[in-house]
């Protein structure tokens, strides 16, 4: 049990870790010129940001268990930026509504 715990202690911080490393990223955010609808908005926070959340926690669990093959094959940054950062920016950056990600000036 105390194995358990240990393993899942190291899983999130790492989680932890590679989260706080996309936080800067949402600074560079770009610009959008939209304006999504009502029903656009309430299917973007009922459907889309849990599953974009659910994929984003789930990149980041695949990147840590991969990122040993990564640093063999050189992709380190590829494989972080398709499993963990996109999915990442449609969940927080991303305006809601919007199809674009960055936020809405």
């Amino acid at each position: 049990m105390k194995l358990l715990i240990s393993k899942l202690g190291r899983i999130g911080l790492m989680l932890t870790l590679v989260l706080a490393y996309l936080l800067p990223g949402a600074t560079y955010a770009k610009g959008i010129d939209e304006e999504p609808s009502g029903g656009a908005m309430v299917a973007d926070a009922v459907v889309a940001r849990p599953l974009f959340l659910a994929t984003t926690v789930i990149g980041a669990s695949l990147y840590v268990v991969t990122l040993p093959i990564s640093l063999l094959g050189g992709n380190v940054e590829q494989a972080g930026e398709t499993l963990v950062v996109k999915p990442a920016r449609n969940t927080f950056v991303r305006c809601l509504g919007c199809k674009q990600t960055g936020y809405q000036e």
